[in-house]
């Protein structure tokens, strides 16, 4: 079990997906990266995409946002996130889908999201890609961050966002990039 570390569910414990694949969020680098955030989280509709356990779309809607969408392929994933939600007494979205066939989807229906956590497997080295679609496609908004978790450094384009943060917790990598 995880536990929710702030906000209006602060204590609380999830569950996450017994599967090698899946690699939640530890507690304690959840709790830098949304101190990290501040209140920018506050009133955000979240996309979760890669989401595990929902987590990090969790703990963002304890702290105060408006909405999260959470999507993953992993059916164990979709059925622990669903637990989650339904233990939590939270209304969200649910996508079980692979991560191109959601944003396609999310492109066609013109919806945006003005946070967005990336967290695909270390072994996808596919975020500087993603970035570049999310913007490109404006999934994600105007104002919006994105905050990716891998176990490498980002060659991020810096002229796509106003200011860069990258935090580094043992192997873990956590890049908060805000438009």
């Amino acid at each position: 079990m995880m536990r929710i570390v702030g906000g209006n569910f602060r204590h609380r414990y999830i569950k996450y997906p017994i599967d090698p694949a899946t690699r939640p969020t530890k507690d304690r680098i959840r709790e830098a990266l949304f101190s990290a955030l501040g209140e920018d989280v506050i009133g955000r509709d979240v996309l979760d995409l890669f989401a595990g356990s929902g987590a990090l779309g969790l703990e963002a809607l304890s702290r105060g946002a408006k909405s999260a969408t959470f999507v993953d392929i992993n059916r164990e994933a979709i059925k622990v996130i669903k637990e989650n939600l339904a233990t939590l007494k939270i209304e969200a979205t649910v996508y079980e889908i692979e991560d191109q066939k959601a944003l396609s989807m999310f492109k066609i229906a013109g919806k945006t999201f003005d946070l967005i956590f990336l967290d695909p497997p270390y072994a996808r080295k596919v975020c500087e890609d993603l970035i570049h679609q999310l913007i490109e496609e404006n999934i994600l908004s105007n104002n919006g961050i994105i905050v990716v978790e891998t176990n490498y450094e980002l060659d991020i384009d810096e002229s796509l966002f106003t200011k860069i943060r990258s935090y580094r917790y043992g192997i873990t990598y956590i890049h908060i990039c805000r438009r």
